[in-house]
């Protein structure tokens, strides 16, 4: 599967819209908020934009929860706003991804709205009721008894998330429809209309939420996989360049849908927690690398090449990176990511430090994922640069500490956070070896041990990357000859006797070989 030419180098930048820049004192991010700050994203040094949901909703989930898949959110702008985003993005060389849900909608959403009536009518099969309204689907919550209609209709996440229908891989239940019936094979066709609507507006593709999640009774993802592969069959021939990125967790199953990108992620048996969140992480310098790594082994050779696997910094979900991996150890996390294959994904604030904001009451279905989502950290102007509306006013209320982390102060610090990634994707974008697309073979990744190590080649050259957050001076075995010049370094630079390697405490470096 050919995939387009910019991801071989792609380095993305989170955007979580509400909480980035707010431009008309609303306490809430807006559109000409992000298109004022694309120079900052490219002054970090990432080409590329994927931006949380930004279509109409009445925000029970935080826009995961649409009402029009058309409109982009009154409170971001209008769609012209949104075109004119894309324009600025791309007039810098940029792009950028739109985050799709194609999984479920709002109960606001007018299709299901009609879909709840008792007539029938064209949305009678646009979600998954039963035929029943006493009959819930084993394993699923439910919508029932706010309509006329009998039947229960399947939700997929909260309460107010209608299941949209893509059919049953092995319908067992009179109510189950077939993948191939005239309900599901409509909403099939919708999903494509609204990427062909966003696309010819000028958006580069989707990340696609809960990509793995559409055909129910799903025998191994197989009839999941064949619906992806006929929507890529339709945007090779109408749309080649489009990109798409999914959260399914499973690269095996999603390049085989044709997608050109999947996350490893802090759900399913990727092993990413054990990297950055669960009790010791490797990065914070006390952890276990080695169940992720030969997961991602597994990962790398079933994908067979067919794609991109990507470890994010984070995302919307997950706590702040802050809140378990600091200082030193953060910038050796961020040398992890700037150096593996697949895109990298930076969140918001991730390469700032911005700290995971404690106690919050939870925003727009937020929980405890509230305190991963506070206000961009410009500057110490009110509100942090964020917005100049009252603080009360906020979407999300902010870290209030006063060392708190900002953009200007990390800037202006040569020895900051935000200059180690700034001079890490520099030297990732001058080294194909450390790009998307250059093998991997590791070198060392022992059960509770230190350090990481694994060397990223291609035709071009060979470059051994080795990392050591722990506490302690470490060696390991290297024993192919080579120039050992170091491309890239923090803390003390390695030694060297004979095959034996030592690096020091706290330390990180990418040396051609």
């Amino acid at each position: 599967m050919t995939h387009p030419a910019w991801l071989d180098n792609a380095i993305f930048y989170e955007i979580y819209p509400q909480s980035f820049m707010d431009t008309n004192a609303d306490g809430i991010g807006d559109f000409q908020g992000i298109i004022e700050k694309l120079d900052y994203i490219k002054a970090l040094g990432c080409n590329a934009i994927w931006m949380n949901p930004c279509f109409d909703s009445p925000f029970g989930d935080a826009g995961y929860d649409v009402s029009d898949y058309y409109k982009a959110a009154p409170r971001y702008g209008t769609n012209e706003d949104l075109k004119r985003l894309f324009q600025e993005v791309h007039k810098r060389n940029m792009h950028i991804l739109l985050d799709l849900v194609p999984g479920h909608t709002s109960i606001e959403h007018k299709w299901f709205l009609e879909s709840m009536k008792a007539e029938q009518n064209e949305y009678t099969d646009r979600y998954v009721w039963t035929d029943n309204v006493w009959v819930q689907p084993e394993g699923y919550g439910t919508i029932r008894g706010i309509s006329d209609r009998n039947g229960s209709c399947m939700v997929n996440f909260f309460s107010h998330q209608p299941a949209l229908n893509y059919g049953f891989y092995k319908p067992d239940k009179s109510w189950q429809q077939p993948v191939d019936a005239e309900g599901p094979r409509a909403t099939l066709k919708e999903l494509m209309n609204i990427m062909s609507f966003w696309l010819l507006m000028g958006c580069d593709g989707f990340r696609v939420d809960m990509a793995g999640s559409l055909v129910k009774n799903d025998e191994d993802g197989k009839g999941t996989i064949q619906l992806w592969k006929e929507v890529r069959q339709f945007l090779n021939e109408k749309f080649p360049d489009a990109a798409m990125v999914s959260e399914w967790g499973q690269p095996d199953k999603s390049l085989q849908g044709g997608f050109h990108m999947d996350f490893l992620l802090h759900f399913g048996p990727s092993h990413y927690n054990d990297l950055f969140r669960c009790e010791n992480p490797f990065f914070a310098g006390n952890g276990d690398v080695s169940e992720f790594v030969d997961k991602y082994i597994e990962n790398y050779e079933k994908s067979e090449r067919k794609g991109l696997i990507c470890i994010p910094s984070g995302n919307h979900d997950m706590d702040r990176l802050a809140r378990t991996v600091k200082g030193d150890k953060a910038k050796i996390a961020f040398a992890f990511l700037l150096s593996m294959p697949g895109a990298p994904f930076v969140y918001y604030g991730d390469e700032i430090g911005m700290r995971y904001v404690e106690g919050l009451t939870s925003v727009e279905g937020g929980y405890n994922r509230t305190g991963s989502r506070s206000p961009m950290q410009w500057d110490d102007s009110v509100n942090a640069g964020f917005s100049t509306a009252a603080s009360d006013m906020l979407y999300i209320k902010q870290d209030e500490g006063e060392d708190r982390p900002t953009v200007k102060r990390e800037m202006a610090d040569k020895d900051s956070l935000w200059n180690e990634i700034n001079r890490l994707i520099s030297i990732r974008q001058q080294h194909s070896a450390l790009q998307s697309l250059a093998d991997i073979r590791f070198i060392y990744a022992e059960k509770n041990k230190y350090p990481l190590v694994y060397v990223r080649e291609n035709a071009e050259e060979k470059i051994l990357v080795y990392l050591n957050p722990s506490e302690r001076e470490v060696s390991f075995e290297y024993g192919e000859s080579g120039l050992f010049e170091t491309i890239y370094s923090f803390g003390e630079t390695f030694k060297r006797e004979g095959k034996r390697i030592t690096v020091a405490a706290n330390s990180a470096g990418f040396v051609r070989v």
